[in-house]
């Protein structure tokens, strides 16, 4: 099977002779670690089988972020940690697009956009659900960034997680919203655009943009997307995935790639086939700088009122009827982690761990 690492090892030297002297350390790091993923670079373990003899090297993963080898579990847990913020309501998925003409500043200065991408579009959002003609209160907010279209093409966008409802200014009353309705994306895609434009106006990057881009609709959608853990379900693979899967390469050679992606207008699968250096491109064009947060909170579910929702449970049990039982996991009857030997099938045992970027696997 065909896997972004095989493109990196065919093609990774010719991309860093056209475009090694553009590359940012993360994107340098990113193409590294997804060579070395689950090799003896990353280190590991070694097993033995008492039953064959075979002895089997089980490797790290790079834990890289943009790591199509890494992030499964990754999500998993992820999912596990957002239990405390889950609010047994409906929810709306909220997305913000960048107009095509910012793509270029957007990529030139990734921490700069990106955080005003964040601030403008929360802020647009919590301001719109206090007028009371909507939700009428503060709502709460998990939003991810992603910057890639179906087939890597540079798409820079903010997906948001909201609750179907909000807490009023006293703090005393769940505000539910009204015919299954959040807010009007008209009237929000405005918001929007004002506020991205004024903080735009606090840098030097302002100058360079159209006039024109503060005249057009800028895209904004609204969709409801379920309850409680389905939803968060729902905003997992958001979360965690990355530009591309292995499963969606479909051949490597000396001089192609070939890919396939969804059309989002369609939902039809297409091909693409692309140079080698071409496919690495548009790949590390996602990729984020070095500490970036990708994820963030705002509202109900920012870290300083997150002690509060407790209290928004308690009245979401007493307006609805509902009081969830406590979930305990028991984990004393939980089989400790086994390797199988590959060959027969049994239990290996374990006898060591090497570090990461030994040259080989150890002799045992």
């Amino acid at each position: 099977m065909s896997s972004l690492a095989e493109v990196v090892h065919r093609h990774g030297d010719d991309y860093l002779a056209q475009y090694g002297h553009q590359l940012l350390p993360s994107q340098r790091r990113t193409l590294n670690d997804i060579v070395h993923c689950r090799t003896a670079a990353c280190g590991g373990h070694i097993y033995h089988c008492a039953d064959c003899n075979e002895t089997h090297y089980q490797y790290h993963s790079c834990k890289n972020r943009h790591c199509p080898q890494c992030q499964h579990q990754q999500g998993q847990d992820w999912l596990e940690r957002q239990e405390a913020l889950r609010l047994p309501v409906p929810y709306f998925m909220v997305t913000f697009t960048l107009p095509a003409e910012l793509h270029r500043i957007a990529m030139l200065n990734q921490k700069v956009v990106y955080n005003i991408l964040f601030r403008a579009s929360a802020a647009a959002l919590q301001k719109l659900a206090r007028d009371p003609r909507y939700v009428g209160g503060k709502i709460g907010m998990v939003g991810v960034l992603h910057t890639w279209g179906r087939n890597l093409s540079y798409h820079p966008h903010v997906h948001y997680l909201v609750p179907a409802g909000g807490v009023s200014a006293d703090g005393r009353t769940w505000l539910e919203v009204k015919n299954n309705f959040l807010v009007p994306v008209k009237a929000l895609s405005v918001l929007y655009r004002a506020k991205f434009r004024d903080a735009l106006k606090q840098t030097d990057l302002f100058d360079q943009v159209p006039a024109s881009v503060w005249q057009r609709d800028w895209v904004t959608h609204c969709q409801p997307v379920g309850r409680g853990e389905g939803a968060l379900r729902y905003l997992a693979p958001y979360v965690f995935r990355v530009a591309i899967s292995n499963r969606r390469i479909l051949k490597v050679t000396d001089e192609h790639v070939t890919f396939r992606y969804r059309a989002s207008d369609t939902g039809r699968w297409h091909t693409s086939r692309v140079t080698g250096v071409e496919f690495l491109r548009r790949f590390l064009q996602h990729v984020l700088p070095k500490g970036f947060v990708k994820v963030r909170y705002y509202g109900l579910f920012s870290p300083g009122m997150r002690q509060r929702l407790s209290v928004v449970r308690l009245m979401l049990a007493l307006l609805i009827g509902l009081v969830e039982p406590e979930e305990v996991q028991d984990d004393s009857d939980s089989a400790g982690f086994e390797v199988r030997c590959p060959q027969c099938g049994e239990v290996m045992r374990w006898v060591q761990r090497f570090d990461p970027y030994s040259r080989s696997p150890p002799a045992c």
